[in-house]
């Protein structure tokens, strides 16, 4: 539950080494966030993460989870539920892929699809259930404003986020009324270390930046936030320009 601040006191990440996902914890902690649980592969990188937020004077715990295991989402993260009621989780697993080599190697594609949809949709459900039972909380999607319109340059990754986006949606329209919020985050290129050194992109974004629109758009209980917030409009005129012209366009 809420505390007497209005912050969340237990937060559930789904992808523990994510940027964005840490920068949130960072936040939400010194909003009094009290139970933090780290999912991911473990690893030396979810190790330092989990050690990193437990100097900041919160309890941190880290749970083993794979997105392309959808058969033991339910059992891995029935336990953390198990633990105690969860007030917000945080979806932020993904991999981006790489284009061009992807289109020439199927399975590298396929591999792509199933970690951000059709793990999402496993993960997304069984925690749905979960916060729909204990009767409150929010689940954080990331999406990304490349599922908004297909691109040439990376439509295996920005139709795979399409599909996670509409799944999120609709998942929050079936949640109305049980008192659990689904919040779709939409946010350009984030500058991270993955893509340290790359020419910066136009309204491109930081994990800080993300965290702090999440942070925001929890106590606001919005549905969908855009990150910068002009993207909603630059989109909304994208989403219009008919396909010869798009293809010409350099996005």
């Amino acid at each position: 539950m809420k505390d007497a601040f209005g912050a969340p006191q237990s937060l559930l990440v789904l992808g523990g080494t994510s940027e964005i996902a840490l920068a949130t914890a960072r936040r939400l902690i010194a909003l009094r966030t009290r139970r933090v649980w780290l999912a991911g592969r473990p690893s030396p990188a979810l190790e330092a993460a989990a050690v990193e937020l437990r100097d900041r004077g919160t309890d941190v715990r880290t749970v083993a989870f794979d997105a392309l295991d959808p058969s033991a989402h339910e059992e891995v993260l029935g336990k953390v539920f198990a633990e105690g009621d969860i007030d917000v989780v945080l979806m932020a697993f993904g991999i981006a892929g790489d284009q061009a080599r992807d289109e020439e190697d199927p399975p590298a594609a396929v591999r792509v699809a199933q970690t951000n949809y059709t793990g999402a949709v496993s993960a997304g459900l069984v925690c749905a259930g979960a916060l729909e039972a204990q009767g409150h909380g929010s689940l954080v999607v990331l999406s990304s404003v490349a599922g908004e319109r297909a691109r040439r340059t990376d439509f295996i990754y920005g139709s795979s986020k399409a599909g996670l986006d509409a799944f999120a949606q609709g998942l929050g329209d079936a949640l109305q009324g049980t008192g659990v919020q689904v919040m779709v985050v939409r946010p350009g290129v984030v500058r991270t270390r993955a893509n340290a050194g790359q020419p910066e992109e136009p309204l491109s974004t930081t994990p800080e930046a993300v965290a702090g629109a999440i942070v925001t758009g929890l106590r606001r209980r919005s549905e969908t936030v855009w990150v910068p917030g002009s993207l909603r409009v630059v989109m909304s005129a994208l989403r219009h320009v008919p396909r010869p012209l798009f293809r010409r366009l350099p996005v």
